[in-house]
């Protein structure tokens, strides 16, 4: 082998490695601590529940988000296109998720329909909630106005959020450096 082979060989192996592009889009990549601009107010992800079937990719996202005492949620759903949906928590009680109506009448103004219904594994970062690795049943409701509201359970627990749809394109991010 000459000398200049060699030489070659350790400048080629001495190159760095290009990082691999992030997979997806913002909305799938945000990370515990980024800030979020929705609807021209910054929040600052504070938790991340991820929602899967097992052995396959990611298909809903659901961001805690915090502006001083404000608390809401991001929840994106990937289909064809991304559907992003801005939520406040509701107070409430339900004790088995076999109780749980196909109609919804709240504070008989809104009534909502179950759109679908179904169950996947979770996995989760910061303040959630929710565990990581365990099987959580979402519901999700159509109402008036392009309002919805969202029901979820795990091990006992309910979660409830009404929301509307928000436009993906008008969510903002600031990633953090952490």
């Amino acid at each position: 082998m000459s000398i200049f082979k060699r030489v070659s060989n350790i400048i080629r192996s001495n190159k760095e490695v290009p990082a691999p592009a992030q997979s997806g889009s913002p909305l799938e990549d945000a990370r515990v601590g980024d800030i979020m601009n929705v609807d021209l107010e910054e929040y600052v992800i504070t938790g991340k529940v991820i929602y899967f079937d097992r052995g396959f990719a990611p298909h809903r996202y659901a961001y805690y988000l915090q502006s001083g005492k404000n608390m809401q949620c991001l929840i994106v759903e990937k289909g064809r296109t991304l559907d992003c949906f801005l939520c406040g928590f509701l107070e409430g009680a339900l004790d088995d998720p076999n109780d749980v109506p196909t109609t919804l009448n709240l504070d008989d103004d809104a009534t909502f329909e179950l759109e679908f219904h179904r169950s996947d594994v979770t996995r989760t970062e910061g303040n959630t909630d929710f565990r990581s690795g365990d099987d959580v049943i979402f519901w999700r409701y159509f109402g008036p106005d392009q309002h919805f509201f969202f029901l979820q359970w795990q091990d006992g627990k309910f979660v409830a959020m009404e929301g509307e749809r928000t436009p993906g394109n008008q969510i903002k991010f600031l990633k953090s450096t952490l």
